[in-house]
């Protein structure tokens, strides 16, 4: 139940708008501190966790506009560590990129840059 809630809440806290360079603070409890990520027909939220292991970094992502089941993506970062997520846009076209990355005891989501892929 908790889950169903926490879920819930996540995706009730996705925002069109895009991420840049903003920092996360962990989930603590019941308190949710989720950004919104944007990746052009893909949009989501991300939110993290600490575990003893390092920051469990938890982002949940769907198509715009359609009925689709969302897809999570989980990764354990550790200081210094980062995570880029990406859309194509085909052949020549530069994808939609968000870097999240931790530095120190901090997580920060940003729009990464990323160079057109043949």
């Amino acid at each position: 139940m908790i889950r169903h809630t926490i879920l819930a809440a996540v995706l009730a806290l996705c925002v069109a708008g895009a991420a840049s360079a903003e920092v996360l603070k962990p989930v603590l409890a019941r308190d949710i501190d989720a950004q919104g990520i944007d990746l052009g027909a893909v949009s989501g939220v991300v939110y993290y966790t600490a575990e003893p292991d390092g920051f469990r970094v938890v982002a949940t992502l769907a198509p715009r506009g359609e009925d689709a089941v969302p897809v999570r993506v989980e990764a354990i970062l550790a200081p210094g560590q980062s995570v880029v997520l990406s859309t194509p846009h085909g052949v020549g076209k530069a994808p939609e990129t968000v870097q999240i990355s931790r530095r120190a005891d901090t997580v920060l989501v940003h729009k990464a840059t990323a160079a057109a892929i043949n």
